[in-house]
């Protein structure tokens, strides 16, 4: 006799976990099924262990401004590569252990084991049958490695394996300039490392504005090797591995492949869903509800190749256990799409990107870092922002940079946008002196004068409707 579930979720990763939490709001009569690792990709091997590395690394490429600056014996630091990554897994283990705690509470809720679809509402795992009213696919992604690279063994990882290498070697390769490629890559090039890094393309980091993506390669390319538009082949070494390219070619003690990742969907049985698939073998669903046509089963986070980052995963787990237990509820409104790569300086994009946009009805809006007041008191001032704002009305539509605190002024961006506001309406905003958030009203102000708008008052809110902070 098949066990009976009102809701069943594949995956325990951010998507998974965070549907879990949505569902249990409605009815406890939910099942977790995982057949990987616990601990979400992010936690384990992306964003949270990715960021410790970076923090000492750009720590540590501070050092020369520190000297430069009148702190005498920063040219005597030394990077301890084995203790460094060390303290990356100390932190990461802290970061898992809420999720894997998560996923434990559920006793025997949670099940340890690889499920299979036998229809829209039966499922097969470790030998048992499971039929439940409604499922979610949560299964996450891996990285793409092209199957020759195999037999390099440990000379070739993946983002999913860097951080277990005790002492890396430090002459180090890098295939691919995603933002995963060029965060690693200027990680390991700020620690002291000699660092090559290839890409296929010509942009970098995600980027598609041209201005923005040479801001970022020339920082890169100050700290490491960069080669775009290379198709590069792998072998072997007597000393490690030979990367080679149309027109060089350099010897690593290993390469990180960042080739993008693909849909953990193998052994599913999504074939007897009885739905085509698209070429990632995943169903086609409805991006708004995320429902796969009008099966009682949904897709979410990372293996639905909308939008993959962590906080877009999170948000899709509540859309997929809301839809899946309110089927004919209204759908639900995504939050403005931002980006954020973690170089020094930050890169990334808020609301529509350059390529994004409409070919005509669109101004831009400039600043250049390299000239701005706090960034060059900091010595960190490198970088481009650019603002677009739709042209008929001065709403802002979208940005792109490079840029110190990009972290910050990305969220600022995106929430402007999200709010539908408009260039006149931002520098309405309080800006204090001296700080980075001044080269956004620099570019706030270029845009205005493309939009050729000219104000009958000053920066300021008329006092027709009394400030929050104003009421006694």
């Amino acid at each position: 006799m098949a066990r009976q579930a009102k809701l069943v979720i594949l995956g325990a990763g951010t998507a998974g976990l965070t549907a879990l939490s949505e569902a249990r709001r409605y009815t406890d009569d939910v099942l977790l099924i995982n057949a990987g690792p616990y601990g979400t990709t992010c936690a384990r091997v992306g964003c949270m262990p990715s960021k410790a590395l970076l923090e000492v690394a750009h720590a540590y490429g501070r050092r020369d401004w520190l000297e430069e600056s009148g702190i005498r014996g920063a040219e005597t630091f030394e990077p301890d590569l084995p203790t460094i990554m060390a303290h990356v897994r100390k932190l990461r283990d802290r970061f898992i252990a809420g999720p894997i705690e998560t996923a434990e509470s559920l006793g025997e809720r949670s099940i340890h084991g690889q499920p299979r679809f036998l229809d829209p509402t039966t499922l097969e795992v470790n030998g048992e049958r499971i039929q439940a009213e409604t499922m979610i696919i949560a299964t996450g992604t891996r990285p793409n490695l092209p199957e020759a690279w195999r037999a390099f063994g440990d000379r070739v990882v993946t983002s999913d394996e860097v951080f277990e290498l005790q002492a890396p070697g430090r002459r180090i390769g890098v295939v691919g300039l995603g933002p995963i490629g060029v965060e690693l890559g200027q990680a390991f090039a700020q620690l002291g490392c000699e660092v090559h890094a290839f890409t296929k393309g010509s942009n970098v980091a995600g980027l598609s504005d041209p201005e923005i993506n040479a801001s970022l390669l020339k920082v890169l390319k100050s700290q490491m090797s960069v080669t775009t538009g290379a198709d590069v082949t792998l072998r072997q070494s007597d000393d490690g591995v030979m990367i080679q390219g149309e027109e060089q070619e350099v010897v690593v003690d290993w390469v990180l492949a960042s080739l993008g990742r693909r849909p953990n969907v193998e052994g599913l049985g999504l074939e007897n869903l009885g739905v085509e698939l698209d070429k990632r073998g995943v169903p086609l669903f409805d991006a708004s509800t995320l429902q796969i046509a009008d099966l009682p089963v949904y897709v979410t986070g990372d293996v639905s190749g909308l939008r993959p980052l962590l906080h877009e995963a999170a948000d899709e787990g509540r859309i997929a256990a809301y839809h899946a237990l309110h089927p004919e509820a209204e759908c639900l409104r995504r939050r403005t799409p931002q980006g954020i790569v973690f170089t020094e300086p930050g890169a990334g994009y808020a609301g529509l990107t350059r390529a994004d946009l409409p070919k005509s009805g669109v101004v831009t809006g400039s600043v250049d870092f390299t000239q701005q007041g706090r960034a060059l008191m900091a010595g960190r001032n490198a970088g481009i922002l650019q603002l677009y704002a739709d042209e008929s009305d001065g709403r802002l539509l979208g940005a792109e940079m490079v840029a110190p605190d990009a972290e910050h002024l990305l969220h600022l961006l995106a929430w402007s946008i999200q709010q539908e506001l408009t260039v006149d309406q931002l520098l309405e905003m309080p800006f204090y002196h001296p700080t980075v958030e001044e080269g956004l009203r620099t570019a706030l102000q270029a845009a205005r004068r493309e939009l050729g708008q000219r104000r009958a008052q000053p920066d300021l809110p008329l006092c027709h409707e009394p400030a929050d902070w104003a009421l006694g």
